[in-house]
């Protein structure tokens, strides 16, 4: 039997990151919410934070300025990012 091995993008493991330090929860915890293993988990934020000290999220540059289209555009690919976050935060609170 064949297992394929599951991907998560940067902005996820960043987010995963950033809700294991802002939640005040146990890794463990938080690993087993969002489905995935606490070494993995703790890999991530060890990549994050660096040797030592507390994490620090790799900061955005600022987008330069879009044209019109594009801003409609923009803002109708962050209302689908927000309600995908809503749902998956609604989802981790029914958990609790």
């Amino acid at each position: 039997m064949t297992t394929t091995r599951r991907f998560f993008t940067d902005e996820f493991k960043r987010e995963a990151v950033a809700l294991l330090e802002s939640s005040g929860q146990p890794l463990e915890h938080v690993a087993k919410e969002l489905g995935i293993q606490p070494s993995t988990l703790r890999t991530w934020r060890r990549r994050v934070s660096g040797p030592g000290g507390p994490a620090q999220l790799p900061s955005k540059q600022a987008p330069a300025p879009l044209a019109a289209g594009d801003q409609s555009a923009e803002i109708a690919r962050l209302k689908r990012e927000l309600d995908r976050v809503r749902m998956e935060r609604d989802i981790l609170k029914k958990k609790l």
